[in-house]
């Protein structure tokens, strides 16, 4: 599995450059603490890069999930929004959040590889 992740705190796993799966990076759930609803998007809703597609709520806060790349959402985690906790236990793999159609691939090289986010993390 191919990660990418947005200064934000998204990761996007692009199967190829038509679609992928998004959700919160560890980091980002650590930051937000026990997660207790989210809020995903309608599928079929298309969104640009950088816009709220997601709201995610915890004990601690509430905060916004940004779409990493433009895209349709094709699929949510009905999972996820059962068990919001997911998102603690699994960030990477079954608390994933929706699943979309890219439209513009080219918006993937914007993103972060792995050592690249660390580093962004540690300077935070």
């Amino acid at each position: 599995m191919h990660l990418l992740f947005s200064p934000d705190h998204q990761w996007i796993s692009a199967a190829n450059e038509q679609a992928a799966t998004v959700g919160i990076t560890p980091h980002a759930q650590e930051t937000l603490g026990d997660v207790v609803f989210v809020d995903l998007p309608a599928v079929g809703k298309v969104f640009a890069q950088g816009e709220v597609a997601s709201v995610v709520e915890s004990v601690k806060a509430a905060a916004d999930v940004f779409m990493p790349v433009a895209g349709e959402v094709v699929e949510v985690n009905e999972a996820l929004r059962a068990d919001p906790a997911l998102a603690n236990t699994d960030p990477l793999g079954a608390g994933w959040f929706f699943k979309i159609a890219i439209s513009e691939p080219a918006q993937l090289s914007s993103l972060l590889e792995e050592a690249a986010y660390a580093a962004l993390v540690q300077q935070a």
